[in-house]
């Protein structure tokens, strides 16, 4: 894609989806830069339905894709980022280079990435306008936290759950509901579960 090549593109991209779909693994960490991918190739066709459908399974995976696997952590925020700037969402491209920059602290050494999270970081500075973060902008601590809004637990025990304190759970928790247009966890959830951040 990166050369213009988007049929060749498009037929990897058809076999990484079969394979992952035999595979069992559409909802494995690593697989949210198929997603990214497939965000790329739709946005190129012009069909930003489809874009933004591959940018939120790319998002409920990504808080998973950690340092741990320093190239395609990076690589796969490097194309999510692109993605949300073609769709004018300079907030979530923000949030994308924020998480690059947690990886890059700690696996530093990793070639022309660090050259693109420049370029991505200086075309940032040049954008002005609003930093309104919507849902697209939710981050990876956002994005954990999210699924045990969901539950029966309260604030103190999902703090005991991701090892946080109960004041970070509320400010997350705040931060989540502006981000989402809600005011209540109640609230919160049926936004993330209608637009397909949560299971139903």
């Amino acid at each position: 894609m990166a050369s213009g090549m988007w049929d060749l593109g498009e037929q990897y991209f058809s076999e990484a989806r079969s394979v992952a779909r035999e595979a069992n693994l559409e909802d494995y960490p690593p697989v949210t830069i198929m997603y990214a991918a497939a965000a790329r190739l739709a946005l190129h066709d012009a069909d930003l339905p489809r874009a933004r459908l591959e940018l939120t399974r790319a998002q409920r995976l990504r808080p998973a894709l950690t340092y741990a696997l320093p190239h395609l952590a990076v690589q796969a925020r490097l194309v999510l980022a692109r993605c949300h700037l073609a769709l004018g969402d300079a907030a979530a491209a923000r949030i994308l280079l924020r998480e690059i920059d947690e990886v890059l602290v700690r696996r530093p050494g990793l070639g022309a990435f660090v050259r693109n999270a420049e370029d991505l970081r200086a075309e940032l500075s040049r954008i002005r306008g609003s930093h309104a973060a919507g849902a697209s902008a939710l981050t990876a601590a956002e994005l954990r936290l999210l699924p045990l809004l969901s539950t029966h637990l309260s604030f103190p025990e999902i703090a005991g759950e991701l090892f946080l304190s109960p004041h970070t759970i509320k400010s997350q928790s705040r931060s989540i509901y502006r981000k989402l247009g809600t005011s209540s966890r109640s609230q919160a959830v049926s936004r993330a579960r209608e637009l397909a951040l949560l299971d139903k």
